[in-house]
């Protein structure tokens, strides 16, 4: 641990709780710490990724974007587990569906995380990696899920390094493999997490279906996928 800035996070171990929420978009860091967290305070604008810790519950609790992508999160998820003191990370996402009994705002809770991106090369492991999720802070938002009445389900995400893919069917093939949709930042997540040691889970929400052709705004995007959040605020809380 250590209390150095870094080039992407100015702060000190002393502002950021255990558990950190990341939504992908800064807005909707920004959107949870004013909606949902006490006495917020902006811990972290390097490059305008907004981090802020609160308490929920009266438990302390952070909130940071990390960006898009896996090299984003990559950055910012592994700095917190390794120079921040952070213990769990929940990102709080929105993906596309693929499944057919996937529906427009259900929630997915991540148990793994195929990729087709070579961000396991730099392990040297010889063979390939499986990225998936605590089954702690698993098993919890599953309660959580279950506690509040919303529509989830477990299962395979996808984890892609490709948002407009030139092979029109591309998604085909992971849906025959039974993945439940598709974003573009868990499995790097998870790999961060299993190498530092540390707890990580995915939990989306459904902004569009893939196959379908389904989609919802970008301001409902940002605003509205509350059940999701409370779902993370809740675990978050829970593992003080």
């Amino acid at each position: 641990m250590s209390n150095q800035h870094t080039p992407h996070i100015k702060a000190t171990s002393a502002d950021f709780a255990k558990t950190v929420l990341m939504p992908g978009d800064p807005l909707r860091s920004k959107f949870v710490a004013e909606t949902f967290l006490e006495d917020a305070r902006l811990v972290n604008n390097v490059r305008g990724i907004q981090g802020y810790t609160g308490t929920y519950k009266g438990v302390p609790v952070s909130v940071m974007a990390s960006g898009m992508g896996m090299p984003s999160i990559g950055i910012y998820s592994y700095e917190l587990y390794n120079f921040f003191g952070v213990e769990n990370i929940i990102r709080i996402g929105s993906a596309g569906g693929l499944a057919d009994s996937i529906q427009l705002r259900d929630v997915i809770i991540g148990m793994g995380a195929c990729t087709n991106s070579n961000y396991q090369d730099q392990y040297d492991l010889g063979g390939n990696f499986a990225p998936i999720a605590d089954y702690e802070l698993l098993r919890r938002a599953v309660k959580e899920a279950e506690a509040i009445g919303v529509r989830y389900q477990v299962g395979n995400l996808l984890s892609s390094d490709i948002f407009y893919n030139r092979k029109p069917d591309y998604n085909e093939a992971w849906y025959k493999m039974g993945v439940l949709g598709v974003e573009m930042e868990a499995a790097a997540l998870y790999m961060n997490a299993a190498a530092a040691g540390k707890r990580a889970l995915a939990i989306c929400t459904v902004s569009d279906h893939i196959l379908r052709g389904e989609a919802l705004d970008a301001d409902a995007r940002q605003t509205t996928f509350t059940d999701m959040m409370t779902i993370a605020l809740n675990v978050a809380a829970s593992m003080n």
